[in-house]
């Protein structure tokens, strides 16, 4: 690898180079594609069972007795443990080395994927799946930190083609997979279909990776008043996001408990992380022009991200009825175009200006969301499946070159740190959208069905015509009595309106991500060049 350069504003650390176990000056281009497929490949795998568990996630409750308020910790138990090993990934990596670190958690990964189909209560899969999470959290950073450092500059946009794939494509394909997989072998093989890719994948780390010391030392110096605080911040604000909507946000004392450590624990780790001579991420990063607005673009392209992945499939189910395999196929159209058009990104950022790209991939993925505010009782997949395909082409378009920018000019020595904050903050956008718009879509439903309820009134004519019409369908499809006809009418007058309701509030959702995706959109016009940097390159 070329000479690091360090940049002129002096916020490098002091300390040891990245997690890398050799330079490509040792590692033939071979072996380094092999251990760039196979992290990607881990990285994939890692977001992908986020989704893929959450489209089967119903059939997983009936199997193992747990309740519907109860399921939810199936996915949130993931989530924390993820969330909260990523920014952990690049120094434990250095504690363990590098090789051993990242197969030791693979071949975790799919061990406790299989023990998942396993599990016999909510207990015993709550636990299964934090563990399945803490190892599968660790292949995303280190699949980035693996292409930022041992791929040469060239190279580099086909290697974060290839992570996009996990950040952009997984989600999207999850559902489909989930789905077909539930509703054809059972909820199962959701867990099952990670071992053929996860072998591949332990076999190509094998076969790259150099063997390199432990320094186990490190575990006696780090940063461990930073990982406290981190790790108790994080595990709460993830959980608060998770289970706000359900427990009445700060109506709840468990929430508003939870917000304030929360607040009190990320606070101090910020002030840690800035006082210490070694911190555990380097957060000066975040003052670099690129990878500072490349920061908010990526946290806003996680809420808009999974926040489609969550919208799509409620509403497909509670307006349209759709199950499982089917709603699989409705969002199949946001991830089989990625599929084609990711490889060819790498190939439009050395003729057009990266910015550009990003900038008409924010657009077109905003433009997506705009196609379906005006959505009516008959919009299914039929309506669906060109703001899909919109939407897969914007998502293809950004998340390659908004990564090589944001980590360009960041030294070896912090890309540990860069890849931790880039990611991270992608998947706290998702989980700060999710909770955004669960309570955001029970508040516009509320609000719709006031409005509509206050319109239906019974000194309207047209409100008394069609009670009586229905009043009279009931009595002729086996309805005796006149009175329970005419509840049975009021009733169906009410469904109508909720189902109007909820239509109207799925519109204002798609609205306010689209609005997102605007911002995102003005973040990274605020991107520089990449040769406009004052500071230097990894490479």
């Amino acid at each position: 690898m070329a000479t690091l350069q360090i940049a002129a504003n002096g916020n490098s650390l002091a300390r040891p180079a990245a997690a890398v176990p050799a330079t490509p000056a040792v590692m033939s281009p071979l072996r380094v594609w092999m251990a760039v497929v196979g992290s990607t490949l881990g990285a994939f795998m890692a977001v992908l069972n986020i989704q893929i568990v959450n489209a089967s996630l119903a059939d997983i409750q009936g199997a193992i007795g747990a309740g519907t308020d109860d399921g939810g910790w199936i996915s949130t138990s993931y989530l924390i443990a993820e969330i909260v090993v990523i920014p952990l990934s690049a120094w434990l990596a250095r504690v363990f080395s590098l090789r051993s670190y990242l197969l030791a958690n693979a071949i975790l990964f799919l061990i406790f994927s299989v023990a998942c189909a396993f599990a016999a209560n909510l207990q015993q899969m709550i636990i299964l799946r934090a563990i399945q999470g803490f190892a599968g959290g660790v292949l995303i950073p280190m699949a980035f930190t693996i292409i930022i450092t041992l791929l040469p500059k060239a190279k580099q946009p086909i290697g974060l083609a290839l992570f996009a794939l996990s950040a952009t494509f997984a989600p999207a394909i999850g559902p489909t997979i989930g789905g077909y997989l539930t509703e054809n072998w059972g909820w199962e093989y959701i867990f099952y279909v990670n071992l053929v890719p996860g072998a591949l994948m332990v076999g190509l780390l094998f076969a790259s990776l150099d063997r390199a010391p432990m320094n186990l030392k490190l575990l006696f110096n780090g940063d461990w008043p930073g990982i406290v605080t981190m790790a108790i911040g994080l595990a709460a604000l993830q959980t608060v996001l998770e289970e706000g909507n359900k427990e009445d946000w700060f109506g709840s004392d468990f929430i508003l408990r939870l917000t304030v450590v929360a607040a009190v624990s990320l606070t101090l780790f910020i002030v840690i992380e800035l006082r210490a001579a070694h911190p555990l991420l380097n957060l000066r990063l975040l003052l670099r022009r690129n990878f500072g607005f490349g920061i908010v673009a990526n946290f806003l392209l996680g809420i808009a991200l999974y926040g489609s992945v969550f919208v799509l499939p409620i509403y497909l189910t509670r307006i349209q009825g759709y199950n499982s395999e089917q709603i699989g196929m409705v969002l199949a159209w946001t991830g089989i175009p990625q599929l084609l058009l990711i490889p060819l990104v790498p190939r439009l950022m050395k003729r057009f200006d990266v910015r550009l790209l990003i900038v008409v991939g924010f657009a077109l993925f905003a433009a997506s969301n705009f196609m379906n505010v005006h959505m009516t009782g008959d919009y299914a997949s039929d309506q669906l499946f060109w703001p899909n395909i919109v939407r897969a082409i914007g998502q293809a378009l950004v998340f390659t070159p908004l990564s090589a920018i944001a980590t360009s000019g960041i030294e070896q020595e912090n890309a540990g740190s860069a890849s931790a904050l880039f990611n991270m903050m992608r998947n706290l956008g998702g989980a700060v959208g999710i909770a955004s718009l669960q309570t955001f879509l029970s508040k516009r439903e509320q609000f719709h069905s006031n409005i509509l309820t206050n319109s239906v009134s019974v000194f309207e004519e047209a409100t008394r015509d069609r009670v009586a019409r229905l009043t009279a369908y009931f009595m002729n499809h086996g309805v005796s009595d006149q009175a329970l006809a005419s509840h049975k009418a009021v009733v169906a007058i009410a469904l109508k309106i909720r189902r109007q309701a909820n239509i109207m509030a799925f519109s204002d959702t798609f609205f306010l991500l689209g609005v997102a995706l605007v911002v995102a959109l003005l973040a990274s016009l605020l991107l520089r060049k990449p040769g406009q940097l004052s500071g230097g390159g990894a490479h």
